[in-house]
Order: structure tokens, then sequence, then C-alpha cells
């Protein structure tokens, strides 16, 4: 499936690496070192030509259309990058994926908590575990060996969820304008700087379901105001030290669209609240689950903007189920197959991470045998946007 260049690209992780995507690595002898620099040189023109771009509402790839053809795989242990990444676990996982022509994984390296990004007892920005930083090393490597984007998820709704630990000290920092500016001028802005030569991320997603932070009392029902101002601000600093993509993952089209309660992170609002014309997202990616026909219906087969969305940037539906079919009467390929036909960017169904014998299809992932058949028939529909390098 993969050209020559990726078997170079895999060499080039043994032997040599781009700074702060890959493990660095030297040679004690002439040809290794002629070798690592014949193999840098390919995974450098792989990494760049793999580099998304927006191009009015399609993904593009070294100008040709990328459709995401994803998944999720959040988390294989709770806050494990923060010292504990299990990397062989993790690369059996991309394998997996790569042989399914999953083409993206959405994956959160915050959890919740204080393990990988720690705060005062105020609430205020205090420092980066660096264990944080070097699982991130290994995991993005990892994205760059198999060729498969990352779309990074920053923090969660069950970061403010109490009695999660240090939800008080998150329900303060993104209340107060100047600890989210430190936050998003410390640990963003890092972590922009840090990846940006990576070429397999698609996009950083601020937020899970952030949705849940303004509605609900066991989160803080914080305003939009407050939401919406930290996720203008990351998004100016990733801007401006980087040219990564930028989204929020919303939990439903409620707040991002104002056929509903508003669009809550439109370029008007966010740059009205940060007062930076930075201070925008490049792509929508909102979730969808059958609980959510009854109000808003199935954005599979309808339209974006029919489904409510503004029509100006690509979008895709960033989380849904793999086996909800007796609600939607929608197979995974059927979900896949029709939002393609309707003008969405992509799907990506959401899976768990199971060692207890019922992932299927000898995964481990759970119901991946449902997953994989959705992904393998869109490879075979639509191969070029799948892999748009090939």
């Amino acid at each position: 499936m993969k050209k020559f260049a990726a078997i170079l690209a895999a060499l080039a992780l043994a032997l040599t690496a781009l700074s702060g995507c890959e493990d660095k690595n030297t040679s004690d002898t002439a040809s290794e070192t002629t070798a690592a620099t014949e193999s840098e040189t390919e995974t450098a023109v792989s990494s760049a030509d793999a580099k998304v771009t927006v191009e009015g509402t399609k993904f593009m790839v070294n100008g040709k259309e990328l459709w995401i053809n994803g998944v999720n795989t959040p988390w294989q242990t709770w806050n494990e990058f923060d010292g504990h990444m299990d990397e062989k676990a993790w690369e059996e996982t991309f394998k997996e994926l790569q042989a399914q022509n999953v083409n993206c994984t959405r994956i959160w390296i915050n959890c919740a908590g204080l393990n990988s990004v720690k705060l005062k007892t105020t609430g205020e920005f205090k420092s980066v575990n660096e264990m944080h930083w070097s699982d991130l090393d290994k995991l993005f490597a990892l994205a760059e060996k198999y060729q498969i984007y990352v779309m990074p998820t920053l923090l969660s709704f069950d970061h403010f969820k109490e009695p999660n630990t240090g939800y008080d000290r998150w329900r303060t920092l993104i209340t107060t304008k100047e600890y989210t500016d430190s936050f998003a001028d410390n640990y963003v802005a890092e972590f922009a700087k840090r990846y940006n030569d990576c070429g397999y991320i698609l996009g950083v997603d601020l937020m899970n379901e952030p949705d849940w932070v303004y509605e609900n009392a066991e989160c803080g029902k914080i305003g939009f105001e407050h939401l919406s101002y930290f996720f203008g601000k990351c998004a100016a600093v990733i801007h401006e030290n980087s040219d990564m993509l930028v989204t929020v993952g919303l939990g439903m089209v409620k707040y991002n669209s104002d056929k509903w309660q508003g669009n809550m992170i439109s370029d008007e609002y966010l740059k009205e609240l940060t007062g930076n014309e930075n201070a925008y997202v490049d792509f929508y990616s909102m979730h969808f689950y059958a609980w959510q026909i009854g109000t808003f219906g199935i954005p599979f087969t309808t339209t974006p903007t029919e489904y409510g969305l503004d029509g100006t940037k690509p979008v895709f539906i960033g989380e849904t189920s793999n086996d909800d079919e007796d609600q939607t009467k929608l197979t995974v390929t059927d979900k896949y197959k029709s939002a393609h036909d309707n003008g969405w960017n992509g799907v990506m169904v959401w899976m768990e991470y199971r060692t207890d014998g019922t992932s299927g299809c000898d995964s481990l992932w759970y119901r991946n045998d449902l997953t994989a058949e959705g992904t393998k028939a869109m490879y075979e529909y639509i191969p070029e946007k799948i892999y748009p390098l090939q």
C-alpha cells in the first residue's frame, strides 16, 4: 500500500529523526551515517508533502484533496501521555489502522487532571511534565512512520468535571483571562512550535465536547464567553507560532450553528472576544450520536449546510458510533459513503481499547471489525482522496 518512500521513512525512524517528531539517533560508521542522511532527506520530503492545508471547504495535501477516512483511538490508558505511554501497544494500533486504510485518528493527549499540564492551586499555569513531551515525540514519530494523521485533543470537559482531580483549578483557569493567556502562551505555543514540522498532524482539537462544560452543573456550567475566549486565544497562539490547523470538537451541532443556539466558534465571535485576527478555527469537527436524532436529525444523509453548518470551512463528523445501525438504519459503510456523497469532509468513528477478549476481529479496539468494513470500503470507493500522496 505504501510506496518506497514509506520504507525509507521507517528506516529514518530508526537511524535519524526530524527535530520534535522523532527520537534522535547517531551512527558510528560512515555507511550508516550516509544511509541515515539519505533516509532523513526522504522523510523530510514526505513529511512536508503530507502537510494538510485548507482550500475553501476542502482539505488539501500537496495540491490534491484529502478525505478523512478516520477513527477515534482516544486512549489506551487514561492520561497515559505523562511518561506512561505504551509505545508497543500504540505501534500495534497504527499497524492495525494502516491495514484497514484508516488515514487519520483522533487521540486525547490530555484526558483530565494535572498529570501532564500542572496548575498552581490558584488555577494559574505552572509547568509541563517533561515526560509529556517525550511521549508525544514517540506518538508523532509513529504517525509519521505509518503515514497516518493524528488529530491531538488538548483538553476535555473531563478536566472541569467534579470530582476529577484539579477540576476547580481548570474552572478558574478558563474563567480568568490572564490564566487562559498564560496557558496558551506557555503550553499551547510550545506544542505548536515543537511539532509544527510534523506533517502527519491533521490539526489541533482544542477541547473535547465543551458543550457539557456549558450545560452541566458537574462541569461548572461555564459560559461560552469564557470557553470561546479560551478557544480564540489558543487558536491565535497556534496560528502565530505554526502553520497547524485548529478546530474544537463540539459534542453536537447545537453550538456550531446559527440554526440552533449559535456558532460559538465562528470567526466573528472568536475575534470579537479576543480582539485578535488570528483567532479562528480552520475547520469544524462536530460529534453525532443516536440520542441526537430526535432534535437534530442525522447528518450523514444531508449536506453540512442543510444540517446547519455555515458552509465556509471543511467539516467532518469527529465522533460517532460504529454500532448504532438499529437507531440510524445506517451501517458504518453507509455512514462513510453517504457523508462523502453529501459533501462532508470525513467521518471518525469512536472505538474503545479492550483487553477482555470482546474487541472483535482480533483487535485491541472494540468492534474494530465493523469499523474496518467501512474504512476499507471507502478506500475502494475513493482511493485517490484517502491517499492523495500515492
